[in-house]
């Protein structure tokens, strides 16, 4: 009896197991992802995870059509999802995770420290072209002007919150890479783009929006004018959030020890231990 008992345990073990967690979505989660990958690894050697990082809006439509079990994203859902949920009778859970200043950043040569919303707008919207119209002491050089594409969530946080829904200039550069942002701004004397705090380096310069910088504290109070929560969303219309590796992998996310994770990934953790 002791042996079948045995058995059965082992095979529960196997079953748990047997399937891959697939987690699809933010390009700016997809670091903090990473480390609590490694370390859920290392706890059960067993599990299996995939990631993806190619935009928050890609997530959330994996998530829709059922080729993902948890969606990262950096922005809140859109009314269209919103709507579409609720016609496919689908409850997306809303986990907070973390939360992130959206970083302006520039050459480290560049002399500028402090850029206001609205100069930021005027640059991404075509109206100011050159560094001399932001500041005369600055040189009479065309803004070379990054920003992440439209399947992102922090080109949705940008837009909403700094360009009050108007559109980007022709000639802002679009790109999918956080990180080719990061090395085009280091190599250009003239760039400028945006970015989760994350991913700055010592590379680029970060500018002070309206006076504050996107410290750990100008966060959380809210003083820094583009912060955001960082999600995790669940499909729990069909008991998914009951799934055992999910619970594994989301328990692990808002526990100190995730949540350490996310300081270590250079973002501000949601839940006080």
């Amino acid at each position: 009896m002791r042996k079948i008992f045995v058995i059965l345990a082992l095979l529960l073990v196997f079953f748990a197991f047997s399937r891959t967690l697939v987690i699809k979505g933010s390009n700016t989660i997809f670091p903090v992802a990473q480390l609590w990958i490694e370390e859920l690894k290392k706890m059960y050697p067993d599990m299996e995870i995939t990631l993806e990082g190619a935009g928050s809006s890609t997530g959330i439509a994996a998530l829709f059509n059922g080729t993902a079990d948890i969606a990262n994203s950096s922005r809140w859902l859109k009314e269209s999802e919103i709507e579409k949920m609720h016609n496919m009778k689908k409850y997306f859970v809303p986990i907070i995770v973390g939360y992130d200043g959206i970083a302006v950043v520039v050459s480290k040569n560049l002399g500028i420290e402090n850029i206001s919303i609205d100069t930021l707008k005027d640059i991404y919207t075509g109206k100011i072209r050159y560094w001399s119209q932001v500041d005369p002491n600055l040189p009479k050089k065309q803004i070379v002007i990054y920003s992440r594409n439209t399947a992102s969530g922090t080109f949705e946080t940008f837009e909403n919150k700094v360009l009050n829904k108007e559109k980007m200039a022709p000639w802002v550069r679009m790109v999918e890479s956080t990180q080719f942002e990061i090395e085009s701004v280091k190599n250009n004397p003239y760039a400028i783009a945006y970015t989760g705090i994350g991913y700055v380096t010592e590379d680029v310069k970060v500018l002070k929006v309206n006076g504050v910088l996107p410290t750990k504290r100008n966060i959380l109070e809210g003083t820094y004018p583009i912060s955001r929560p960082l999600y995790m969303f669940v499909d729990a219309s069909n008991g998914y959030l009951v799934d055992d590796l999910i619970k594994k992998y989301v328990n692990f996310a808002v526990s100190k020890k995730g949540q350490d994770l996310v300081e270590k990934a250079g973002y501000v953790s949601a839940y006080g231990f």
